[in-house]
């Protein structure tokens, strides 16, 4: 993809596992803020945790989560019934995508994890 602003830096990184822990919603606020402290984020919103698509569909129960960081943000999904998640990292702050990786890894007892830095 063509760089079409080059003057601003962006960094994304995409996280998808198979957890073996269900998180509490307490639990995500605490996972989300304790990285970015690991990822020397500032957050100026949020986590605001939902749990609102399984109303709409019930394959889709689970948490809703977005993460508003001064550098940018983040965004979760948890399926209850899958046991999976998707995590989106989105900044405009160079990080190390290996302790993001490790530290959701070991939050989630994840059994199975892929990810795609961008």
């Amino acid at each position: 993809m063509k760089n079409i602003c080059p003057e601003i830096f962006r960094q994304r990184l995409i996280i998808e596992g198979k957890y073996t822990n269900k998180p509490t919603r307490a639990d995500v606020k605490k996972f989300l803020v304790a990285l970015s402290k690991k990822l020397k984020m500032t957050i100026i919103y949020g986590p605001v945790i939902k749990n609102v698509a399984g109303d709409f569909n019930p394959k889709h129960k689970g948490l809703e989560v977005v993460l508003i960081w001064a550098e940018s943000g983040a965004s979760l999904y948890i399926w209850d019934r899958l046991k999976f998640f998707t995590f989106d990292i989105y900044t405009c702050k160079k990080f190390d995508p290996e302790i993001a990786v490790a530290f959701t890894k070991n939050f989630f007892e994840a059994k199975e994890i892929v990810y795609k830095n961008v």
